[in-house]
């Protein structure tokens, strides 16, 4: 992806990390982190509820927060799709399996 900037979603992953700088440096200034959310989603055209969200992962990415980190949520998907794959490859084994070992078991008949 030479000269394009890396997107999670629908937005760059540059404009996550300022939206998340912005309110964790600014939260002080507003009665809740609720508020700064509010605020600072509203100047950077961003929906509140998806800052809100970049602000939670954050927070478990940093330990705060009690769940599954981002890298840890990557490799339970990629888990995931590994023993997804594995399953279907021993499904494939099994009837070809079943299928050389009937062959076989024809040819020792005749």
């Amino acid at each position: 992806m030479s000269g394009q900037k890396k997107r999670v979603g629908r937005y760059p992953v540059e404009v996550r990390e300022r939206a998340v700088r912005m309110v964790r440096e600014h939260e002080h200034e507003y009665r809740s982190q609720w508020k700064a959310i509010q605020s600072i989603s509203a100047k950077l055209g961003i929906n509140h509820e998806t800052l809100r969200i970049w602000i939670r992962r954050a927070e478990t990415d940093a330990g705060e927060r009690p769940g599954l980190s981002t890298d840890e949520r990557a490799e339970m998907k990629r888990l995931a799709k590994e023993n997804k794959e594995l399953k279907r490859a021993n499904e494939i084994l099994k009837a070809a399996s079943a299928f050389f070992g009937a062959e076989l078991d024809r040819q020792s008949k005749t």
